[in-house]
């Protein structure tokens, strides 16, 4: 009798440490996110995570939203509609300078280039002068011009600038023949080419990589295991992007980007790279344009660029 009341009691020990074992608590779902998207090639790893169900993956719900111009997108993003977005580095200087906690999480992998109208002599940065060249004002488009006219000897006074916030009226009025040139993201940049525009120069010939990924500091904070879900699913999509035959994939980005008709030949991906942090010089770069402009004042790398990405590792 002895022996089997130990027995019993030996299973009834086993079942309690089985039952204690067992989480107490059920996983918490994690924050859903809302990034804001531009026209550009930046924004099409977000469109293949979400049609590919690369976030869900995560068990993360995101909203995405897209947006035709800087402007309109760091409004919404100060309004507190968006945790994050696409976006560059002067983005963030000038948020940060007018009281507006916003960090860079990563770069990306972006271009602007400068292209001349089709029915121009401009061949190079140098014949700009005296030419108008179509810009959005105090954003990465007028820095990159800004360091296409200095690299080339051209000075701000050489030129006229013309100021189109909105990237797809910009390329219609190159297209148009009522600009001599403009500087455009990609794909723009290579549909106004593909349309019979020139391709002069661009910032990955200058070596610049100003393009970021951008969280508020109370999305960074309240929904970090959110934003850390994210950048697995954006890794998954570089990863499909950059193994993945184009046929595969073009309808999808064209339907879903905002991108213009010829686009769909035009557009030519370069390898994504996966989320790392923005180098130090162009962030360096890029907060000394801001200065000599007398638009901001200095800032270090680190009270612009969230090191998140690699902390917790």
């Amino acid at each position: 009798m002895k022996r089997i009341l130990s027995i019993v009691l030996v299973v009834m020990l086993f079942v309690m440490v089985g039952c204690g074992s067992e989480p107490q608590v059920k996983e918490q779902k994690l924050s859903k996110l809302t990034i804001g998207l531009m026209p550009d090639t930046d924004s099409i790893p977000f469109i293949i995570a979400a049609e590919y169900g690369y976030f869900a993956e995560e068990g993360l719900e995101i909203e995405l939203i897209p947006f035709k111009s800087a402007m309109e997108r760091d409004a919404a993003l100060q309004s507190g509609s968006l945790d994050g977005a696409v976006s560059d580095l002067l983005a963030v200087i000038f948020a940060r300078s007018g009281g507006f906690s916003v960090y860079a999480t990563s770069y990306t992998d972006g271009s602007y280039n400068l292209v001349a109208g089709g029915n121009t002599d401009i061949a190079s940065a140098a014949d700009l002068r005296g030419k108008e060249i179509a810009i959005s004002r105090n954003t990465i488009i007028e820095y990159v011009t800004d360091e296409i006219l200095a690299v080339n000897g051209v000075g701000e006074k050489d030129v006229s600038k013309v100021v189109i916030p909105q990237i797809p009226v910009r390329l219609e009025m190159l297209q148009s023949g009522n600009l001599a040139a403009a500087v455009l993201p990609e794909p723009m940049a290579s549909v106004a080419e593909f349309s019979g525009s020139r391709y002069v120069i661009g910032s990955g010939d200058l070596g610049i990589n100003p393009g970021v990924i951008v969280f508020t500091d109370s999305a960074i904070k309240d929904k970090e295991q959110s934003i850390r879900a994210m950048y697995r699913a954006y890794d998954k999509a570089a990863n499909y992007l950059n193994n993945t035959p184009r046929a595969d994939y073009i309808d999808l980005i064209m339907e879903r980007s905002g991108f213009p008709g010829p686009a769909r030949d035009a557009l030519v991906l370069k390898p994504y790279h996966f989320a790392g942090l923005p180098a130090e010089k162009d962030v360096d770069e890029a907060v000394r344009w801001v200065k000599n402009k007398g638009l901001a004042g200095d800032y270090r790398y680190d009270e612009l660029v969230s090191k998140l990405l690699t902390e917790g590792k």
